[in-house]
């Protein structure tokens, strides 16, 4: 990526957005297929237990993937700014902390994934006959989990910088190579839910090492020396943006394990439908995910550069876009909902059910142009702490006990458990455009 590129203060912010934002969203595309292939894999060749198995490990990973990128967001957003700031030279203190800080995250997950696996798939409420492929699903991530951080925080690194075609790159040879692990291990060697877990550790492993060597050979705007990898100061500024969004996504996260506890209870058949339809919203997702994430880092080098004006028209410029294609998303979820489910399965009840859920979820794709925007935007501002805020309303208020009331009744629908998102997300749009409105107002 040239300068030029890489300098979103001027020029057309839909033109540059767009563009940043591709090669992000392409990499999510990517990083959701993962899953996709997983579960598709194990739908046709392995067993139904095997399938919820999957399902309910792949919520577990889930969790530590969003937690552990939004608490890198904090690289993202700190570099963009000394960029904006043309202050590079602290960017290697930046890159030198984070990696004490994440190793030792590592450490503490691959305690947790690896010694606790068979707890946390009874806690999931994972159906009997699939506790066992849980708890291995669980275990054999949680011990490929130093290189699952270490990509997601490769890419925050190289998204700071305005590059967001290598982490592209990187999740592209990934993906390549988690489809043939999941062939050779799963359709091949019959190994279920443990090798799709295994291909996906491999695949994640490979794509760091990829990252490494590009990120040697790449010109840099600054340098890294050995006295940058301790704890600097630039360690408490990147965790004071990223803690307060990280605990905020592991709140969602939990909201959704939850979700999967709930749903667990109405037996084999609705679980399983219900981990098909979590696919299909991970893709759903994919560009309010994108947006957000692009405007953190445009964003923050046009609010390290003194354009507030600017900032503000690039949320609007989210939002517009968001929209476009949430419209479309939404149309497609909610009346060929059915056609999408029976990609991952051929079980002619599972894909009633999966279906039934995206019916009750279908509006979130549109309010989600609205929220993810908007939190882009504070994210950018350095207002993590709001964000993690809203969310945390919207989670342990709205969500969580909505959708338990939906599971608890006699006839209880997967529709009606979907619905709780869309809701939810309605509160955190409102909040969010009343404190856009004080916030601005203080700025003025």
């Amino acid at each position: 990526m040239t300068n030029e590129n890489a300098d979103f203060t001027q020029g057309s912010i839909l033109k540059k957005l767009v563009a940043f934002m591709i090669p992000i969203l392409g990499a999510l595309i990517l990083q959701a297929a993962y899953g996709a292939v997983d579960l598709i894999v194990v739908g046709r060749y392995g067993s139904t237990s095997g399938l919820s198995g999957v399902s309910t490990g792949s919520q577990v990973l889930n969790l530590v993937t969003f937690a552990v990128t939004q608490l890198a967001m904090g690289i993202t957003v700190l570099i963009a700014r000394y960029l904006g700031e043309k202050r590079p030279q602290e960017i290697g203190a930046v890159i030198g902390g984070a990696t004490l800080v994440f190793a030792g995250i590592s450490v503490v997950l691959f305690i947790l994934m690896v010694g606790f696996a068979h707890p946390i798939s009874v806690l999931m409420q994972a159906p009997e006959e699939a506790v066992d492929l849980t708890t291995m699903y669980v275990r054999i991530c949680g011990g490929g989990i130093f290189f699952i951080v270490a990509y997601n925080v490769l890419s925050a690194i190289f998204r700071g910088l305005g590059d967001s075609k290598s982490p592209l790159l990187f999740v592209l040879i990934a993906c390549i190579i988690n489809i043939i692990g999941d062939l050779v291990l799963v359709a091949g060697f019959h190994l279920d839910a443990a090798g799709a877990a295994a291909a996906t550790v491999l695949a994640q492993a490979c794509s760091v090492v990829f990252a490494i060597g590009i990120l040697v050979k790449k010109h840099l705007p600054f340098t890294i020396a050995r006295n940058d990898f301790k704890w600097n100061a630039q360690c408490g500024k990147f965790l004071r943006i990223g803690l307060p969004l990280a605990f905020q996504e592991v709140l969602t996260q939990l909201s959704f394990l939850a979700l999967c506890a709930f749903v667990n209870r109405l037996g084999l058949e609705a679980s399983s439908g219900y981990g098909v339809a979590c696919k299909i919203v991970n893709f759903a997702m994919l560009v309010p995910s994108a947006l957000m994430q692009s405007l953190a880092s445009f964003v923050s080098q046009n609010v390290g550069a003194g354009k507030e004006k600017r900032a503000r028209q690039t949320m609007f410029t989210g939002i517009g876009v968001g929209l476009v294609v949430g419209c479309f998303v939404f149309c497609f979820v909610m009346f060929r909902g059915d056609l999408l489910a029976g990609i991952f399965t051929t079980d002619a009840a599972v894909i009633q059910r999966g279906y039934e859920y995206l019916k009750g979820f279908a509006p979130e794709t549109i309010m989600t142009a609205f929220l993810f925007s908007m939190i882009g935007y504070f994210n950018g501002n350095n207002r993590t702490v709001w964000v993690m805020t809203q969310g945390m309303i919207q989670t342990l208020l709205i969500r969580l006990p909505f959708a338990y009331v939906m599971s608890i009744q006699p006839d209880a629908s997967l529709t009606m458990i979907g619905l709780a998102a869309p809701v939810s997300t309605t509160v955190g749009v409102v909040m969010c455009a009343v404190y856009y409105w004080h916030m601005n107002r203080k700025k003025a």
